[in-house]
């Protein structure tokens, strides 16, 4: 599908503000922790702050995303909060972790918080139609959806390590529940 196509679908409608979740305390991570915990398959996406400079390093992640069918949960990484959510549903070798793109996160999420993802399928690489090219979010809403997934390069490209505000939290929280979405669309039309 072309850019052009692309861009005359109907937009894809997003997660609704009542179910993003802002984990901002101790107590906020452990109702997050407790409302994923059991589930099946999570989304899964970072953000961090970007890097304009040649040689400049970046010193993300900034912001952990992890999405079930009807919520979203945003972890700022600035906050230093209770931790160990985000580390026992990202190790957990039970839970499906999905979402596009994922190497960067999971290799910046090691070396700056020592955690190491388990169980994680980046659908960039499952769902590339050639080898040449990963499928992205906007691509595999088009497809799955026939949607127009709105990508804002303003927002993904803001500072990620400031206090976020509407357009950041949105765009992250669809960020992973979209991943989730697609890949449970995904798998209901494969054969067997």
């Amino acid at each position: 599908m072309t850019e052009d196509q692309v861009i005359s679908l109907p937009p894809y409608p997003g997660i609704q503000a009542s179910d993003v979740f802002l984990v901002q305390t101790a107590a906020d991570a452990e109702q997050a922790y407790a409302h994923m915990c059991d589930a099946d398959i999570l989304g899964f996406d970072t953000e961090s702050k970007p890097v304009f400079f040649k040689g400049q390093q970046s010193d993300g992640p900034h912001l952990i995303q992890l999405a079930t069918d009807t919520r979203a949960y945003l972890f700022p990484v600035v906050k230093a909060i209770n931790t160990d959510a985000v580390r026992a549903l990202l190790e957990s070798k039970v839970i499906l972790k999905v979402g596009f793109g994922l190497g960067d996160d999971v290799k910046r999420l090691k070396i700056k918080l020592g955690i190491t993802p388990l169980n994680v399928l980046d659908l960039a690489r499952v769902m590339r139609e050639s080898k040449q090219s990963d499928m992205g979010a906007k691509a595999a809403v088009a497809k799955f959806f026939g949607m127009n997934l709105q990508k804002s390069k303003k927002t993904s490209t803001s500072n990620w390590a400031a206090p976020l505000n509407d357009r950041q939290i949105m765009y992250a929280a669809n960020d992973a529940q979209v991943a989730l979405l697609v890949y449970r669309k995904w798998l209901s039309g494969r054969p067997g």
